[in-house]
């Protein structure tokens, strides 16, 4: 078993609470309980050692040849890794099982069924939980030879398994070895549970048949709400299957990622715990998740980003922070955990989330935008709200801030924090002519107008010819790539097309996109990273809404080269083509359902004729907002 196999070399199953990654291998080696952001009961993808993983693969001895793949049952999120050997042909399907009532639980089933369909294999398991991120101890309670019971603290986790698999003790683990013929079949199921819960019923083939079978009628039956028919149908599929399981279904909440601590370079710091829920991430998939059909799923975050709004519990006063844990709680304090030896050697390890902590101004023009985009801001305790929001925004937005890439190297006049904040005040103005809502629009249509002007006057660089990641530097920033989206200035604005041209010369390597060059602009960190998934997908939405359809269409077929045997991608791509960072990512999927859907939109066009602009107006994320042109004034009004 390879220690550390490539992040890539992972799919993940889940349950709407939860989710477990198993890799191509057979091994879950990453699984948080009850909960997204819990500690883990598998972690060996951060420590091989101390971690804890749960292994079934089918087993040779040295020197015979074995193919293994893997994929999800197609729609779903059904997860088959395949061996193939000369002697013959298995597999094992892992899945969970959504709970359609949406009910917080403490209790959920991860179910590994293993099936041989032609000659005959042989089959290890071992099964070896390490609680609370590898520092709790556990008892074992083998109760027979199909039902073992590892006692956490606080926790328990029971292993089930068929006639056919014969468990035995290995130590404080537990272990078997089976051989299957042509058409057998078994099961393990691992249930975790709270501390002292009565065991589960015990499994039988007919009943992990038709939970399988339960599981994939969801799946089929939540995508067919699914709206989209374009041309890249199979990768949007997935992205949104992968969206929708990367949300705690009992408040709406999605996570950035399933993982903490994955690195962005090999061997360095920027290890980071992804299980909670941005603000910016968040509200940016509202949109996507309409123009998908996914109404239900934007409600209630919509409904969620409101609840938050209106709490205003925070010790900072500000009416929100970056980022909150999936069930509202604002406290996510960060600690190292030094005894794991983290993945491949990177550390530190850090679970909690330090940055939760920083001034980050430009969420509230995402979240403006989500709130709006939807309409059901107009019931008036929301906007009552949202209205103070952007009350006190109007009092404090001209201020450094530490920016949409959470940067530790001090607060500077980030120009897209500047960028959402006119999206924030833009959206009120509108919203309250929309829904004849009392506001003092003139004070946020005074904002908005000095916002614009500022980044104008100062986001703007005349050597560069293109608009600047802060006032104080001439370093480029892919995060402006939105700037058309949001509808500050038309996609064919000529200060827009220098700035694009820019971003072709400085960052962007063979269709790949970099945030920004931390040579250049100083994050506080050491070390680089790769580029970054969502800034290309970004990329290739900025060149089609520009009209460079042959380069946007290369752009986004060579990313999809990018993504890994089953869909998935991480944070970023290695210097050699390689996934970092945490995975899979929310934000990559969002971006590219949405770069899919405006290339999709901009080819439509140019096959019928039509060119961008005919109807008078730029698609944007949100209102529909009228062109701006450079140094114009703006969309006023």
């Amino acid at each position: 078993m390879n220690r550390y196999p490539p992040i890539a070399e992972h799919g993940m199953v889940g349950d709407l609470q939860t989710a477990a990654l198993v890799s191509s291998g057979g091994t879950i080696d990453w699984w948080c309980t009850p909960r997204f952001d819990s500690p883990s009961v598998f972690a060996s993808l951060l420590d091989g050692e101390r971690g804890g993983h749960c292994r079934l693969a089918a087993e040779f001895p040295d020197g015979n040849a074995m193919t293994v793949r893997q994929l999800y049952l197609s729609d779903t999120a059904i997860l088959v890794t395949r061996f193939m050997a000369p002697d013959g042909v298995g597999e094992v399907a892992d899945f969970m099982v959504p709970d359609p009532s949406k009910a917080p639980t403490d209790a959920h089933q991860l179910v590994r069924v293993v099936r041989v369909v032609r000659g005959r294999l042989p089959f290890a398991l071992t099964c070896r939980p390490r609680f609370d991120y590898g520092r709790g101890t556990h008892t074992l309670s083998l109760t027979d030879e199909h039902a073992a019971v590892f006692h956490g603290p606080g926790a328990d986790l029971h292993l089930q398994s068929t006639a056919g698999i014969a468990l035995h003790e290995d130590g404080d683990d537990v272990g078997a070895r089976f051989t299957l013929l042509a058409g057998q079949a078994a099961a393990v199921v691992l249930t975790s549970a709270p501390g002292g819960s009565s065991a589960p019923p015990a499994p039988t083939l007919e009943g992990v048949a038709d939970a399988m079978e339960t599981c994939r009628s969801f799946w089929l039956s939540w995508l067919r709400s699914c709206t989209y028919r374009g041309r890249w149908q199979d990768i949007v599929n997935r992205s949104a299957i992968t969206l929708k399981l990367l949300t705690y279904a009992p408040t709406g909440a999605p996570i950035a990622a399933a993982t903490m601590g994955l690195p962005e370079q090999i061997g360095g710091e920027r290890n980071w715990d992804y299980r909670y829920t941005w603000i910016r991430d968040a509200s940016l998939s509202v949109r996507a998740l309409i123009d998908l059909g996914f109404e239900d799923e934007a409600y209630a975050f919509r409904r969620w980003l409101r609840e938050r709004i209106e709490t205003r519990d925070l010790s900072s006063g500000d009416p929100l922070q970056i980022m909150y844990r999936i069930d509202g709680d604002p406290q996510l304090t960060e600690e190292t955990l030094d005894h794991l030896e983290g993945y491949l050697g990177s550390r530190p390890v850090r679970a909690g989330n330090a940055a939760a902590d920083q001034l980050q101004l430009d969420i509230y023009g995402e979240a403006s935008d989500a709130l709006i985009v939807g309409g059901d801001i107009g019931a008036i305790r929301g906007w009552h709200a949202l209205s103070e929001v952007l009350d006190w925004l109007a009092e404090h937005w001209d201020q450094p801030d530490e920016g949409i890439w959470e940067t530790r190297g001090g607060r500077q006049d980030f120009t897209y924090s500047r960028l959402m904040t006119w999206v924030a005040f833009d959206r009120g103005v509108r919203a309250a002519a929309e829904f004849s809502r009392p506001a003092d629009t003139a004070r946020w249509t005074r904002a908005r107008d000095a916002v614009f002007r500022q980044i104008v006057e100062h986001g703007w660089h005349d050597k560069r010819q293109a608009f600047v990641q802060h006032y104080d530097t001439d370093v480029l920033d892919a995060s402006l790539l939105l700037m058309p989206r949001v509808g500050f200035v038309s996609p064919h604005d000529p200060d827009w097309l220098s700035t694009l041209d820019a971003m072709d010369e400085e960052l962007v390597s063979d269709s790949l996109v970099y945030r920004y060059d931390p040579a250049a602009s100083p994050d506080g960190l050491r070390g680089s990273e790769g580029t970054f998934n969502l800034c290309s997908f970004f990329y290739v939405e900025a060149l089609a809404r520009s009209g460079r359809l042959n380069q946007a269409r290369y752009a986004f077929d060579k990313m999809l080269t990018y993504a890994n045997h089953v869909g998935l991608f991480a944070e970023e791509i290695g210097p050699s083509g390689e996934q970092l960072g945490n995975f899979p990512q929310a934000f990559t999927h969002l971006a590219l359902v949405t770069a899919a859907m405006a290339l999709d939109e901009e080819l439509e066009k140019a096959q019928t004729g039509l060119r961008h602009g005919d109807s008078g107006h730029p698609v944007t994320h949100g209102l529909t907002v009228p062109h701006a042109e450079a140094g114009g004034g703006g969309t006023g009004g």
